[in-house]
């Protein structure tokens, strides 16, 4: 779902056509969410239909003619709900990051609740990293109560690694962006 309020959010700064759409999501959300045209023009016939959008085709001489679309007060609702009650610990699902997306808005909600959910990041990637040592711990007790683990052993060390730098990585993140916010 958070590909449809993606693109209300975008539509809350203006109205575009779907072309317009597609180029602004790209060059902005595009960043950590994929959607293909295809998609994005099937999400905005959906929303139109549940009320979210409306959308006024233009007539033009020297051009095709265009669909504008624009958030409705409904779609603003569905939106602002969808921003106030992200679950930051829901698995994510889709082809993108929904947490980022939030933080996108985030000037949409007050900064208390951006920062709320900043904080819950940076302790979750810091629990991430104490559990991720753990595994790196298990696997080599193993090596060393079952050498023919070894080969496989340093694989499963790769993935455990990738895992710590990512939650470092989300922690500072966070820290700086905390540090952003509280200095307004």
């Amino acid at each position: 779902m958070s590909l449809r309020h993606g693109l209300i959010g975008l539509l809350n700064y203006e109205p575009m056509t779907g072309y317009e759409l597609n180029k602004f999501f790209n060059e902005s959300l595009g960043h950590f969410w994929q959607a293909k045209a295809s998609q994005i023009y099937r999400e905005l016939d959906a929303m139109e239909q549940n009320g979210w959008l409306t959308s006024e085709r233009v007539i033009q001489d020297d051009k095709p003619n265009k669909r504008v679309y624009s958030v409705t007060e409904q779609g603003k609702a569905e939106f602002m709900d969808w921003l106030s009650n992200f679950d930051p610990f829901k698995p994510a699902t889709g082809k993108g990051n929904a947490f980022l997306m939030r933080i996108f808005f985030g000037g949409e909600l007050d900064k208390e609740s951006t920062l709320e959910l900043l904080h819950i990041s940076k302790e979750y990637s810091l629990k991430g990293i104490n559990e991720l040592k753990e595994i790196v711990d298990e696997v080599n007790g193993l090596i060393t109560e079952e050498p023919e683990l070894t080969n496989n052993a340093k694989y499963w060390k790769l993935t455990a690694l990738f895992g710590e730098i990512a939650n470092k990585a989300t922690a500072e993140w966070a820290e700086k962006a905390i540090e952003i916010l509280e200095s307004d």
